[in-house]
């Protein structure tokens, strides 16, 4: 049994909340503020919260205080935006309001400001403006990186095929397959999938990212200055975040060491180059701990999202299995067993609907990554102040039944008109939107359509015998389905 429950802590602070109750003086409620529910002294919301699936409450509350509400977690105010018209208005109509990263304890605590998805200002504008142009240089959109991916296919059908259809377990093996692209482009090279070091990596990630939804850590990220005296999950993200970041210095030291500054042949490379020719000051972004952190946050979003995407990808084929056989005609029409191409890609509306309604469907960042007002704004008639942490739920985007039939069912028609052509629908909004969108959207896209349309190629996807397949999402903060395996039958 764990030393530390984050459950009875609750218990306990809601407790000692109580004791205090008749002494303590609230504040003087902020004028024009989004409405929300009344909280408690120093808990606020918590007890309210589906500390899990604090998606589900967001989704709950928006149907009593409409698109745009506020509700407290602990002492911080909090400003949740829901369904598409709200969150296209915040992030795209009023993007520079609404731009900023606020500074959350648990990512404060190792990434330190620097890098790209929890960096801010101006450090933030330099990285993301780094990291797209270097994706653009090193293949994103071209046929140099379409080869790589093709090359990770192979590995991964060639995987698939040693299991003989029995059945396995996919997350490593996706994982490694599709970090492999983004390792590639940020050191050179690939790694074989069952590298030791390779592995370790993936794991710390993987760990990590289940632990950051944690209940734990939103309790870390509440009482920071409490709850750090504590053992928990926060304590091992702590630890393999840093023992990542020891792994990835040597690694560029030893780039620093053969680089050739006529031929960058990696991302590190290319920061490197741009370190030496940065003058010293106060607006030098280019040094170590930035490269640090930039590759880390690469490193797990280039993973992560695409991975777990196709996993629910499989498990959904599994699931509905005329779906899966449609796509595989789709497949055995326009490409036959040529290899297929992102140019294939318009030819086959159908497989392009059902890779839409998987990523609906899967929802993987259901919150969002949280933004920050960056100056005082009168939004949907409500005064939001300067500073305020701002939760632009995808849920409720994704979810929106004003935009999508059967919002809570696997539905690829949402994706298609009457007479089958693929259907763009303008609440598709899976990679966020406006300035915090994701950096990796269109390498993402491409490795998704190559991934899925090999895999169903070469491949029929069944449970195995007896197994209840279950969709009900695994917790983190991009969200896996539960833990299952299956079964890659080889097509003839």
């Amino acid at each position: 049994m764990p030393f530390f429950d984050p459950i009875t802590a609750l218990i306990a602070i809601v407790l000692f909340v109580l004791v205090l109750k008749n002494f303590y003086v609230p504040k003087d409620v902020l004028i024009g503020f989004p409405p929300g529910p009344k909280g408690l002294p120093i808990i606020g919301n918590l007890h309210m919260l589906n500390l899990k699936r604090p998606q589900e409450t967001f989704m709950q509350l928006s149907k009593k205080y409409g698109s745009v509400f506020s509700i407290q977690i602990g002492t911080k105010k909090v400003v949740v935006l829901c369904g598409y018209k709200a969150i296209k208005d915040a992030l795209v109509t009023h993007a520079e309001e609404f731009a900023e990263r606020p500074e959350i304890p648990i990512f404060q605590k190792y990434l330190k400001g620097y890098g790209i998805l929890f960096s801010r200002g101006d450090n933030w504008k330099a990285m993301r403006r780094f990291t797209i142009s270097t994706l653009r240089d090193f293949g994103m959109g071209k046929t140099s990186l379409e080869d790589k991916i093709h090359e990770e296919c192979d590995a991964l059908v060639n995987t698939f095929k040693s299991f003989k259809g029995k059945p396995f377990n996919n997350a490593m093996i996706m994982n490694s397959a599709v970090a492999n692209i983004i390792v590639s482009i940020m050191l050179g090279h690939r790694y074989d999938f069952e590298d030791p070091i390779f592995k370790r990596l993936m794991s710390m990630m993987m760990e990590n990212s289940r632990l950051i939804g944690s209940p734990m850590v939103m309790l870390y990220n509440s009482y920071p200055q409490v709850i750090r005296w504590i053992p928990g999950d926060h304590k091992t993200i702590f630890k393999n975040g840093f023992e990542f970041q020891t792994f990835l210095r040597s690694t560029f030291m030893k780039h620093a060491a053969q680089l050739d500054r006529n031929d960058p042949r990696s991302l590190i490379d290319v920061f490197l180059i741009r370190q030496q020719e940065e003058k010293p000051g106060a607006g030098n972004y280019f040094h170590d701990n930035n490269l640090i952190i930039l590759l880390s946050n690469l490193f797990a979003a280039g993973m992560e999202t695409t991975s777990t995407t196709l996993r629910w990808g499989l498990l959904l084929m599994m699931k509905y299995p005329e779906i899966q056989k449609n796509v595989q005609k789709e497949i055995d029409n326009v490409i036959g067993s040529s290899r297929p191409q992102s140019s294939h890609r318009k030819e086959m509306p159908y497989t392009d609907a059902v890779i839409h309604e998987i990523q609906r469907f899967a929802n993987i960042v259901p919150n969002n990554l949280p933004h920050e007002t960056t100056t005082d704004v009168t939004f949907w008639g409500y005064t939001i102040p300067k500073g305020t942490y701002i939760i632009p739920s995808l849920t409720t985007v994704l979810r929106d039944e004003t935009y999508f039939e059967r919002p809570e069912e696997f539905y690829p028609q949402h994706f298609l008109t009457a007479d089958g052509q693929f259907l763009r629908n303008e609440a598709f909004m899976p990679f966020s939107a406006g300035k915090r969108s994701c950096a990796g959207e269109n390498l993402a896209k491409i490795e998704l359509f190559l991934f899925f349309s090999r895999l169903l190629q070469n491949f029929t996807f069944q449970a195995p015998p007896g197994a209840v397949l279950d969709l009900t999402p695994a917790i983190g903060i991009t969200v896996p389905p539960q833990s299952h395996m299956i079964c890659a039958i080889l097509r003839s």
